[in-house]
């Protein structure tokens, strides 16, 4: 079948690595793409916003599967927009509608959810700058540190977390008042802080059957031992020595089930991803947030591990037959380390040229910000590549990952070099 993909980053370089290795897999599209999507697919130079280009582009390329990468076309409805166009009934999409979106697309609505359907979560009180004053007159009152999330989509950057009093209070006028996030800000959750190790859960669902994906643990802050600003992500490990037999059977019991059963009770059809981000605290899972898609750079680690036909997966959630096909997981661990622009996450250069990519040897380079000009790789955004490895043991997945990463070379390159190291000195 002919199958597009919506994205340009490393998770959907994943998508396209592994979907291009099965035999059901005749043409495969990325739009937009990058450099590496191009060593195995067609590039389609279209926004993935620009939904009229985006039916055009399933028209003239008669694609039979589409799988939607990023969040932001989720929650800006194009399922919804695709369901309307006349002659792409037989269309397979991956990706829920605008109603499942709002999983991710709004964290006053995600934690009303959760409350509703007695999904453990931290406690919560959203506010509006018609609300403000009564919001600082709940900030006195609240424990410290305090977190303050924008309801709606802020490019990873609308989470403060408050320290002080003062801090909570200026953080609160900032984004209510001052507009700090724009539209995404006009809502503010007000959240207790929960102490404890964090990790994702990821389901892929049919709208009535589930499974789930091996389990990830991701590395936020540009510094190391996890110093400095958060960043879309900077690494990540699959499996998660601490996401034990007990304790992912009580995230299935008392997180996934009712998520699935509260989306069915609402009426939403939900088909495909769901990022479960959890914090284990005391042996007990608590959900930090939703996303309606896969996480990034978690893909990278997730689907090198599974290890059954993923075309296959991916057609069985379009139509409902999940319950219908099993999931093989590798038992090797997956590490990932994500080069990034010097600079990141401020601002920073691109057009570097990249080098020794091909002296990569048993490790997987998934492409996030390049571009191919002229024969060249060059650097094209803030994250650059995650490089991946596989091995038997934590530790030789941790050393493999960082080789590959010494051995990639362009101007400014930043990396960690402690991904995974925390988890091999783990103890609970």
């Amino acid at each position: 079948m002919n199958i597009l993909i919506l994205g340009s980053g490393g998770r959907e370089h994943a998508f396209a690595w592994k979907l291009a290795q099965s035999p059901l897999c005749d043409t495969l599209f990325v739009a937009p793409g990058n450099a590496g999507t191009a060593q195995m697919a067609t590039n389609l130079p279209i926004s993935y916003n620009d939904f009229p280009a985006v039916t055009k582009a399933i028209r003239d390329n008669k694609i039979d599967l589409l799988i939607i990468g990023p969040e932001e076309p989720l929650v800006k409805g194009i399922v919804d927009f695709l369901r309307l166009q006349t002659g792409l009934a037989s269309l397979r999409i991956v990706g829920p509608d605008t109603k499942g979106a709002q999983l991710e697309g709004s964290k006053d609505f995600s934690k009303q959810f959760m409350q509703r359907y007695g999904i453990p979560t931290a406690t919560s009180k959203t506010f509006t700058v018609v609300t403000l004053q009564e919001g600082i007159s709940y900030l006195e009152t609240h424990s410290l540190p305090v977190v303050l999330k924008a309801d709606g989509l802020a490019a990873g950057k609308g989470v403060i977390i408050a320290d002080t009093l003062a801090d909570a209070k200026t953080a609160l006028y900032d984004m209510l008042d001052g507009q700090k996030f724009g539209d995404a800000g006009s809502k503010v959750v007000v959240e207790q802080f929960m102490r404890g190790i964090e990790l994702s859960v990821f389901v892929l669902t049919d709208g009535t059957n589930y499974k789930i994906l091996p389990e990830a643990k991701d590395y936020k802050r540009i510094g190391e031992a996890d110093t400095g600003p958060n960043t879309g992500g900077m690494g990540a490990v699959s499996p998660v020595v601490f996401a034990t037999k007990a304790f992912l059977q009580k995230v299935e019991d008392k997180v996934v089930k009712p998520t699935l059963a509260g989306l069915q009770q609402e009426g939403i059809r939900y088909q495909g991803f769901i990022f479960v981000g959890l914090m284990k605290v005391n042996g007990e899972p608590f959900v930090i947030e939703y996303n309606a898609r896969m996480g990034d750079p978690e893909t990278e680690v997730v689907l090198p591990r599974i290890q059954s036909d993923f075309v296959e997966m991916m057609v069985a959630t379009a139509e409902g037959d999940l319950d219908k096909i099993a999931i093989q997981v590798s038992p090797q661990t997956a590490v990932t380390t994500v080069l990034v622009s010097g600079g990141y996450p401020g601002d920073y250069a691109t057009g570097k040229i990249i080098s020794e990519l091909e002296r990569l040897d048993d490790v997987m380079a998934f492409h996030a910000g390049t571009l191919e000009k002229d024969g060249q790789v060059l650097t094209n955004g803030g994250r650059v590549l995650a490089i991946t490895a596989q091995a038997n043991s934590l530790e030789n997945a941790v050393r493999k990952s960082q080789e590959a990463a010494r051995m990639v070379q362009f101007d400014g390159k930043q990396y960690r070099k402690d991904i995974g190291v925390d988890l091999i000195r783990y103890s609970d």
